[in-house]
């Protein structure tokens, strides 16, 4: 049975269970087949790089952001449907489609923005859903009804959550603290638009202790999904410029597949896992060396199987001893034997 926790949420996973719950299989159940991402550059900016917060932008990110870069390439968003829809189309034979909007800070700025954005996708072919990414400073009550009030039935708000630990968000100059996470994710609560929390794991100065305490504050919160992140130094960052100076070591592959597979059990099992790795794009990598992104993901998968198995095994051996001594059968160790 589940032990439930703030708002009636279950904070405890059964034993015997799949590994997670995916985000593939959870389109596949609402809509019956397979449903494709597709990343979209709709040009947006971020408070933390036009000088509003700073102009420095977080440690770790890049001056692109993350995405496929096409809106900087002058691609609107139509073009880059279209790009993408007959690109998977060909290689996954994919007919229906998410947007996602991925670029930097999809929300920042006036709410006629993102309305305007929001419009442009009534206009898109085979789509069944949207997927904004943003940061948890960058909404307000008008943006969350705007984006309430968007026809699909599949509608998803990505927040770069990262941590929930005040020192780090200050190390890696995220530009605000966990509180604000904590309101947007309530603030989305009030409209029918599903959570994904971004969680980064490796940041510097962060312990494991730092992220099972953010896993625990996550789940007694309303989100619905997580994406998990490996920490990668990327180039022209202030995190190479740490890294080239030694005063940061990312995570090795075996050391975040350790720490992913001890968080990923504590999340609340309702909670749909998006991701269990980050891809970096082609070029940007400085470290750690690149895994390959399926391989890594089976990997993180087989380690939470065994680590089930294992506790299934203890319940039984722990169970049968209980049993036993219920009953009155028990060892007498001496000369005699068993009595």
């Amino acid at each position: 049975m589940y032990r439930h926790g703030v708002g009636g949420y279950p904070t405890e996973r059964p034993v015997l269970m799949h590994t997670w719950n995916t985000f593939t299989v959870h389109l596949r159940q609402r809509f019956g087949q397979r449903v494709q991402k597709i990343p979209l550059d709709a040009g947006a900016s971020c408070p933390n790089r036009d000088g509003t917060l700073s102009r420095a932008g977080c440690t770790f990110c890049n001056a692109i952001g993350s995405g496929s870069g096409l809106g900087l390439a002058g691609m609107n968003l139509p073009a880059q449907w279209e790009h993408w829809r007959e690109h998977f189309r060909k290689s996954n034979r994919a007919s229906l489609f998410l947007a996602y909007l991925q670029s930097f800070s999809n929300t920042y700025g006036p709410a006629s923005r993102l309305a305007a954005m929001l419009e442009i996708f009534r206009t898109l072919p085979d789509l069944a859903g949207v997927s904004v990414g943003t940061r948890p400073d960058c909404l307000d009550p008008e943006k969350m009804a705007i984006l309430g009030a968007a026809p699909w039935k599949e509608k998803w708000l990505e927040l770069g959550v990262q941590t929930l630990n005040d020192a780090t968000l200050r190390r890696i100059n995220r530009g605000h603290d966990a509180a604000a996470s904590a309101r947007a994710i309530e603030l989305a609560e009030k409209t029918d638009v599903q959570v994904c929390a971004h969680l980064m794991l490796g940041l510097p100065g962060e312990t494991p202790d730092d992220v099972h305490a953010t896993v625990r504050r996550l789940n007694a919160l309303p989100v619905h999904g997580v994406k998990l992140h490996n920490v990668y130094v990327c180039r022209n960052t202030a995190l190479e410029r740490a890294y080239h100076a030694g005063d940061y070591v990312p995570l090795t592959e075996d050391a975040y597949v350790e720490l992913a597979v001890d968080a990923l059990p504590e999340l609340r099992p309702d909670i749909i896992i998006h991701r269990v790795v980050a891809d970096p794009a082609p070029g940007e990598l400085v470290a750690p060396e690149a895994a390959d992104q399926v391989v890594f993901a089976e990997r993180l998968a087989q380690l939470v199987r065994q680590r089930a198995q294992r506790l299934v095994a203890g319940l039984v051996a722990i169970s049968v001893v209980h049993a036993l001594e219920v009953v009155g059968v028990h060892h007498q160790h001496g000369s005699g034997g068993a009595v």
